[in-house]
């Protein structure tokens, strides 16, 4: 009984490529530990990874985990705020835009302080970066700080955002992929990323060189649904293609 259902589970993971172990355990109709045990019988031969929350097919493609805030930060800096200058070009007076928690969105601030618009975030650190600039007006979303991310999450924040209309949405990602789109390692931080791409009109991702070939443990836009990539350099040519073929623009720092 045990092995076929590890085998069925081997399966499912096989085909959606990642998943959480809260739908493992709705799917087969288990408890959360038993899937664990099946998890680990599977990731001790190699054929799964465990994930923050999940687990991912271990394959060619490699997946990420989602890391301390400070430690994203120091990676690829000039890159990052490059890519925001990018983005800040993007935003005119009067616009009403979201700016995602992580380390390539928050300096976007320090290129719009001199525009007029709204911000409505859930990361502290653009809170904290628009606070000397009253011309900024910020709309933080409600919940408790996560402080891997320094963001405030919380399972209400998708109704939240339903009475907002948002006519530019910047995002991160932990990873970007043709096959897996947008993805993230944080369960609350899906659910806050999926209800801003489903209530926004432009959609754009900020990710560096690094970020392109990856996923995580969960998809919270496919790519074909982005507007914009803003990287620092052109990615290859299959990433082209698609955005040629699905009317996204890229644009480069190069």
């Amino acid at each position: 009984m045990r092995t076929k259902r590890i085998d069925e589970i081997e399966q499912y993971i096989t085909k959606e490529k990642s998943v959480s172990l809260d739908t493992l355990c709705d799917i087969f109709q288990v408890s959360k530990n038993t899937i664990r045990r099946d998890i680990d019988t599977l990731a001790k031969a190699g054929k799964i990874k465990k994930v923050y929350g999940g687990v991912t097919l271990n394959d060619t493609l490699p997946s990420k985990k989602l890391l301390p805030f400070a430690e994203r930060h120091e990676k690829f800096v000039e890159e990052k705020k490059a890519i925001c200058r990018l983005a800040a070009d993007h935003i005119e007076d009067d616009d009403i835009i979201y700016i995602d928690t992580g380390t390539t969105c928050h300096n976007i601030v320090d290129y719009i302080s001199d525009k007029r618009c709204t911000i409505i975030t859930n990361s502290l650190q653009v809170s904290l970066k628009a606070l000397p600039y009253e011309n900024l007006t910020v709309i933080s979303l409600p919940g408790y700080l996560k402080r891997e991310t320094l963001s405030f999450v919380d399972a209400k924040i998708s109704e939240y955002l339903k009475a907002f209309n948002i006519g530019k949405a910047f995002m991160a990602c932990t990873g970007l992929s043709i096959e897996n789109g947008l993805t993230n390692a944080s369960e609350e931080e899906y659910r806050v990323k999926e209800a801003v791409v489903s209530n926004s009109m432009q959609r754009y991702v900020l990710a560096d060189h690094s970020k392109f070939g990856i996923f995580s443990l969960m998809t919270y836009c496919p790519l074909d649904k982005i507007n914009y990539i803003l990287t620092d350099q052109l990615p290859q040519e299959e990433y082209t293609d698609f955005c040629r073929s699905n009317s996204i623009t890229v644009e480069t720092i190069d």
